[in-house]
């Protein structure tokens, strides 16, 4: 059985972690078998945007593989690798096509980290998100200390880490770490939906636009702003007028359609 299920549909890949028996728990081989898909993706210009969510009902992801962990604690040292080779994490970081995250249950310490390296966030009603390393005793090495304060801010990082307490769906979204929630049956179809949104923009534009917030978001706010100013002089001097009015006119009938 493969641990990774992909289907590719009007160029949206939807990649699902397959171990529900196991609450989708990221074994090494689970972890393996995850970065190599979405290295995959990213090098496939027939793919615009992906969605990734996990099997079953119970879970997302319910993190690293405990029991695995604690059989032999070498698992942990290549779980924390940094290359796209070992490190889904980074692996999702690195795909150039926007990624959402499907979010159908729990997001469990390592799970979170997996949510946290999507672009986007759309959640079921039974999602639920904790970070469980203070608790387990192993600190992060995927990004979550960092990215999770600066989505939904210090203090509440702190409380959701420093507890290991459960987050649900509706206190993620007023917190602003999901976009949106939704009833169970409606998420892949949302997602899904959302994908194709965005896999009908040029997607050379996409992968240029995307680039640019991730790099400028990294950066101070006004070290941000000069990247801004840079890549967008540089960018907008090759494009012809004809482009922006054909463009224009695609917008203005895609808002007529959508309104009727």
């Amino acid at each position: 059985m493969s641990l990774v299920l992909l289907n590719r549909e009007e160029g949206v890949a939807t990649v699902t972690l397959n171990r529900p028996e196991a609450m989708n728990a990221l074994s090494r081989a689970l972890r393996a078998e995850l970065a190599a898909t979405m290295r995959r993706l990213a090098g496939d210009d027939g793919v615009r945007a992906i969605v990734l969510t996990g099997a079953g009902t119970r879970a997302f992801t319910a993190g690293l593989d405990l029991k695995e962990l604690g059989a032999d604690t070498g698992n942990l040292s290549a779980a924390n690798a940094q290359g796209a080779d070992e490190n889904p994490v980074r692996a999702i970081e690195l795909c150039p096509q926007p990624v959402i995250g499907a979010i159908n249950g729990v997001a469990i310490t390592g799970g979170f980290e997996v949510a946290l390296a999507c672009d986007i966030l759309i959640a079921s009603t039974d999602a639920r998100f904790a970070d469980t390393h203070a608790r387990v005793g192993i600190l992060p090495g995927w990004g979550l200390s960092q990215k999770l304060s600066r989505i939904i801010g210090i203090g509440r990082a702190k409380q959701l880490s420093l507890t290991g307490n459960f987050l649900g769906a509706k206190a993620a979204r007023d917190w602003g770490l999901v976009n949106e929630v939704v009833a169970p049956g409606d998420l892949l179809p949302t997602a899904q939906a959302l994908a194709r949104d965005i896999a009908s923009v040029d997607p050379a534009m996409i992968r240029q636009y995307k680039k640019l917030i991730d790099d400028g978001y990294a950066l101070p706010f006004a070290d941000g702003l000069t990247l801004e100013h840079r890549v967008s002089s540089a960018a907008n001097g090759k494009v012809s007028a004809e482009e922006v009015e054909a463009r224009r006119l695609a917008v203005m009938e895609r808002g007529r359609q959508r309104a009727g």
